[in-house]
């Protein structure tokens, strides 16, 4: 299968990439998970790919994975590997983060939290590496040669990395079993973009009535951390949609607010277009 694609504008381009590592749908045959299909497909961020599908009429870029990221994640570093998923001796480099170590969901999602493990058995050395190689490495690949592309083109460019999150916390993630805002923008505390770009995003969507918290609970993972070097003007910002606002997490299914939260990402969108002249 086609692992990534890519929706570039007609005209008039900017120094505009956003990309949605977490949105694909399509499921590789050689995944033989334990879990059935619909609970797997609560960790996808549904419809964010067409939320953010209007970026190429203002001129920028959109990057999306057409795989699960419980298959593998792309917002995961290569080397945040669980061990303990892996049957036989694996010879690549190995960092696990926390995420992986504490809940299971580095690279390779090893559980679903209160569902249960991700598979019934332990995963051959060649089948991650086939991962890496056949998933991982081409989104990857794809995305920094799109984020090169419009930097050499202007000498700037923004990144927004878009993703959904559980309108609730619960007790195996970072802020635990509570209600969470509408919006959580992350720049790994102000090192992954220029102070004007996090406040114009956070400015806009609190001038509209959001709630909207900044590097908490979440602070931006591989894709801004990579990306983010504002100082060679290359500002990356990690965005965060409340499931609520657009879509029934049960069933996936849209909810009215979908077309709402397109109009607002529109706004941002022309806002952020505007902004990228001045960075």
């Amino acid at each position: 299968m086609q692992p990534v694609a890519i929706a570039e504008p007609a005209e008039d381009i900017a120094p505009l990439v956003f990309d949605s590592p977490h949105s694909g749908s399509i499921y590789p045959e050689t995944f033989d998970h334990a879990i059935d299909r619909m609970t797997l497909r609560r960790s996808e961020d549904a419809h964010i790919d067409e939320i953010f599908a209007h970026v190429t009429e203002f001129g920028g870029t959109l990057v999306h994975a057409l795989f699960p990221r419980v298959f593998i994640d792309p917002n995961r570093n290569e080397d945040d590997i669980d061990l303990s998923l892996v049957e036989g001796e694996w010879t690549g480099p190995v960092n696990a983060s926390f995420k992986t170590t504490e809940r299971g969901v580095g690279l390779i999602w090893r559980d679903m939290k209160a569902f249960g493990p991700v598979y019934d058995r332990k995963l051959l050395p060649d089948e991650v590496r086939e991962r890496i190689e056949g998933y991982w490495r081409p989104y990857h690949n794809a995305l920094a040669k799109v984020i090169d592309a419009r930097h050499a083109a202007f000498g700037r460019v923004i990144h927004i990395d878009c993703h959904s999150m559980a309108s609730m916390g619960d007790i195996t993630t970072e802020d635990g079993p509570v209600p969470r805002p509408d919006f959580v923008i992350s720049d790994r505390e102000g090192t992954t973009c220029a102070p004007a770009l996090l406040e114009c995003v956070v400015d806009l969507l609190r001038g509209e009535g959001f709630s909207v918290s900044v590097n908490d609970p979440y602070k931006g993972m591989e894709l801004v951390r990579r990306h983010g070097r504002p100082e060679d003007g290359r500002h990356s910002l990690q965005v965060e949609i409340n499931r609520k606002l657009y879509m029934d997490e049960a069933t996936l299914s849209k909810r009215p607010g979908f077309h709402d939260t397109i109009a607002t990402m529109r706004r941002l969108t022309d806002a952020l277009r505007n902004l990228a002249s001045t960075l």
